[in-house]
């Protein structure tokens, strides 16, 4: 019988699949062979890098750019903060991680909570902020306890300090989170969630130059998150340094003096329109918009009627009152209204129409010229001189004056205040302009309204010989090692168009409202210093009975007090304007502030007691 497998056949397939088991079996031994050397020889190294499972790249903030007074005193400066922050993706797992944070730290798990709740949709390995600037009793807590706490992070970042904070609020500004309508705006595009910009003052308007460009680090992380190793870094570029024109000292000296007052001063060099200084009061700290504020503490600040976020020095609006009289005396000069040998009498009052126009002083000044109604600030004068005028040509000079228009200052939302035109009443209330109302107008009441640092312009150009120059409060700005990119030269933005031979008769009569014995300014005078200023008592309009506001229940509203004025009289190095809110008279109110920002300045900041100038005795005269 024939054996069918014993053929070629067969003996052939028997080959070919012994073949195949060798090899079968020689892959395997070669594979436990490799897990044997993988688990045994190279199991630590390889344990090692399973935990280092992902490149990253890290954003790293630039350091905002510091703010000095012209005196390269530092105001605001930049300090260490420590942001807690979450990547979802590595907090496994995340409800227990949140717990734990929560507890160690200190911090109320439901604000974290809600905080992650704002950023969803962040892809999952972003890193999440969940509070800013936790401290040093929060980051040690968190470092003790880090292995515990997978995908939490603390990132390092400066963080803006005002030095002198509260001083300079509304001058230097401050700095808030970035809103979701800015990171919309193209001149945000280098900005990101979380990051803090100006929202106000100099911090707002100089936001380009501060803000410095963003670095970043590739790292290594673990599988919890953690860096491991950083394996290259670009620098950050730090945010460009400003010099401010402003004098810290003086600054601080105009706040003290307005301490329990609400109102505002403004100091400018009149030789270049440099700000020296320019103080609102009430005020506000700054570091409270970084480190957090309270809804409480926000609520009481946006409903406290003496308006401390208001920048009463630029942004609130107030009749000049008789410190517009310079304007209106400039005018009437040059008009050839009046001249140096005009008088009217002046019995306490002006009947026109069926009305009776009174002067400040009931009893009258009797025959006043040009130099007596600055020196005395009669009211009967200046409704002759604003009558012959008119409202139109009184208008012309004021804005020609720089009234009625912002004033250019490298500062955002100045108000340009108010001056009226028989057209301008006539398109806005559609009635024809009364002569009556030109009385009003012509000492500065009525429809009148000036901020404070244009009053301190009038007066500057009225003391440097009739040049106007436009504000400026930035004075250089230097890159971080030490670079100037940009110098501040003063400019030009008009002249007065009145005579050298009428600017000096108006200039001897603001020189005499503080000198002469009989001026409204005479309690102010200084030793040693010739001072001249003009008062000023601005009537507050809508007065109610039943809430008064420095007066006892049912008293009146007081009027705000005014006094402009420069120093010394021959080229002059500054120019202040002071106004306190319901202060009543510009004379016992406004005027012993200016009197003393222009001592403490002209006598290179030395304390009033060591100082050679002296603010003189107050005279019974109240007026202005």
């Amino acid at each position: 019988m024939t054996n069918y497998l014993d053929n070629v056949d067969s003996d052939w397939f028997s080959k070919r699949l012994s073949a195949a088991l060798t090899v079968v079996i020689a892959v395997f031994v070669v594979l436990i062979a490799r897990l044997l050397y993988l688990q045994v020889i190279e199991g630590g190294e390889l344990r090692r890098l399973s935990e280092i499972n992902s490149i990253r790249l890290k954003s790293v903030d630039a350091p905002r750019g510091l703010i000095y007074d012209t005196h390269n005193r530092l105001m605001a400066d930049n300090r260490p903060a420590y942001d807690l922050s979450i990547i979802v993706k590595d907090a496994n797992p995340l409800e227990r991680t949140i717990e734990k944070l929560s507890r160690y730290a200190n911090i109320d798990e439901a604000q974290l909570w809600e905080n992650l709740e704002k950023a969803k949709g962040t892809r999952a390995y972003k890193p999440v902020l969940l509070k800013p600037d936790i401290g040093r009793e929060a980051l040690a807590a968190i470092e003790v306890n880090r292995w515990d706490l997978p995908g939490i992070l603390v990132n390092v970042s400066p963080r803006r300090d005002y030095v002198f904070s509260p001083s300079s609020a509304h001058l230097l500004g401050y700095m808030g989170e970035i809103s979701v309508e800015e990171l919309k705006n193209k001149i945000y595009s280098d900005c990101k969630s979380g990051d803090f910009i100006g929202k106000y003052g100099i911090e707002r308007a100089r936001e380009h130059w501060l803000r410095g460009k963003r670095g970043g680090q590739q790292v290594e992380v673990n599988a919890t998150g953690q860096v491991v190793r950083v394996l290259s870094t670009v620098d950050a570029i730090p945010g460009h340094n400003i010099v401010l024109s402003i004098d810290q000292s003086l600054q601080l000296t105009a706040e003290q003096l307005l301490t329990d007052k609400a109102g505002a001063a403004v100091a400018v060099d009149p030789s270049t329109g440099q700000i020296l200084a320019m103080a609102s009061s009430p005020s506000f700290d700054q570091n409270a918009f970084i480190s957090g504020m309270s809804h409480d503490t926000w609520n009481a600040l946006i409903s406290d009627p003496s308006h401390p976020l208001e920048n009463k020095a630029i942004q609130a609006e107030y009749p000049p009152a008789s410190t517009y009289k310079i304007i209106v005396a400039a005018a009437g000069l040059e008009e050839g209204v009046i001249d140096v040998n005009t008088s009217f009498f002046c019995p306490g009052f002006l009947k026109f129409g069926n009305r009776t126009y009174r002067c400040w002083k009931k009893w009258g000044h009797g025959e006043v010229d040009i130099l007596k109604g600055l020196t005395e600030s009669c009211d009967v004068f200046f409704y002759q001189v604003g009558l012959e005028l008119g409202v139109d040509r009184l208008a012309w000079y004021a804005r020609a004056f720089g009234l009625g228009e912002p004033t250019g200052v490298d500062l955002d939302h100045e108000s340009g205040g108010l001056i009226p035109t028989a057209q301008w009443k006539k398109n806005r209330l559609g009635v024809s302009w009364q002569k009556g109302e030109t009385l009003s107008v012509a000492i500065g009441q009525g429809f009148n309204l000036v901020t404070p640092l244009q009053m301190a312009l009038v007066a500057a150009a009225v003391g440097n010989g009739g040049t106007r120059y436009r504000p400026k409060i930035v004075k250089t700005i230097r890159t971080a090692d030490g670079q100037t990119v940009y110098e501040s030269i003063p400019e030009v933005v008009g002249r007065l168009p009145v005579s050298e031979k009428n600017l000096r008769l108006v200039r001897e009569g603001l020189f005499k409202a503080v000198n002469d014995r009989h001026g409204t300014a005479w309690g102010s005078r200084l030793d040693g210093v010739a001072m001249c200023g003009k008062t000023g008592t601005a009537q507050v309009v809508g007065r109610r009975e039943d809430e008064g506001d420095g007066g006892g229940e049912g008293e009146p509203i007081k009027d705000h007090a005014w006094f402009v004025a420069y120093a010394p009289r021959e080229a002059p190095r500054i120019a202040v304007a002071v106004i306190v809110e319901h202060g009543e008279h510009g004379s016992s109110a406004a005027a012993p502030v200016a009197a003393e920002m222009i001592r403490f300045y002209l006598s290179g900041g030395q304390p009033k007691s060591d100082a050679p100038l002296a603010v003189a005795p107050a005279s019974s005269a109240e007026g202005d």
